[in-house]
């Protein structure tokens, strides 16, 4: 078998889709370029599984001008791709918030979002009781939340921390009950620290392609 053939034989395992998609994910938009070399593969063989893809109606294209040259293709997820990323029951989820509502009010559903942020607050206090700088808490925060189906990361930003979710795994609930997020973001700033400030700059609700919250020390840690 010739080598270019191998190689886009390779392009088309369920390993090298799944990379794809994950790294469109967390990278946003890419062109095959992109991603065939850091997967690598040839451009050739990632746009052939992108175009595997895109007849699953899991990514999409969009024409870039590129001088006089042919338009560039610039790749990224659709809304069903969804599908393919942890929902962490979301069906359910949105049900019993909406069965929590109509059983006890808005008070009552208040009540169930406070519950929800102490159990987020001890557990992750739990597993960030020995990281002992900001860049530690922050890193330790995003592996929890990952672990939790967020594909999140820590990125240091100048004298800031970045902590990024690339995916939303309760979307829907969020959605349902929009006192999730904001109770989660003082979650956020509880766990990292009284002399920590959290801001959220992206926000899957807003149309964000991700989640992304700003951790600002008073002093550098």
């Amino acid at each position: 078998m010739p080598a270019s053939s191998k190689t886009a034989s390779a392009a088309q395992t369920p390993a090298t889709r799944d990379a794809i998609l994950n790294m469109l994910k967390r990278e946003g938009e890419l062109c095959a370029s992109q991603i065939g070399p850091a997967l690598g593969v040839t451009p050739m063989a990632a746009r052939l599984q992108l175009y595997a893809l895109e007849a699953e109606g899991l990514v999409e294209a969009r024409s870039e001008a590129k001088g006089r040259g042919r338009p560039l293709k610039i790749w990224s997820l659709t809304e069903a791709s969804a599908r393919v990323f942890p929902d962490a029951h979301q069906s359910l989820a949105v049900e019993m918030i909406q069965s929590v509502e109509e059983l006890f009010g808005a008070e009552g559903l208040a009540k169930f979002v406070k519950k929800h942020g102490d159990m987020q607050r001890k557990a992750y206090g739990e597993k960030l009781a020995k990281a002992k700088t900001l860049g530690e808490r922050v890193k330790g925060l995003a592996k929890a939340r990952t672990d939790e189906g967020y594909m999140a990361e820590a990125k240091k930003d100048g004298r800031d921390w970045l902590l990024i979710e690339n995916h939303c795994p309760i979307c829907s609930a969020a959605k349902a009950c929009t006192g999730l997020c904001a109770g989660e973001l003082k979650v956020f700033s509880d766990v990292l620290g009284k002399d920590v400030k959290v801001t959220r700059e992206e926000h899957i609700l807003a149309g964000a392609r991700r989640c992304a919250y700003r951790v600002k020390a008073s002093s550098t840690a």
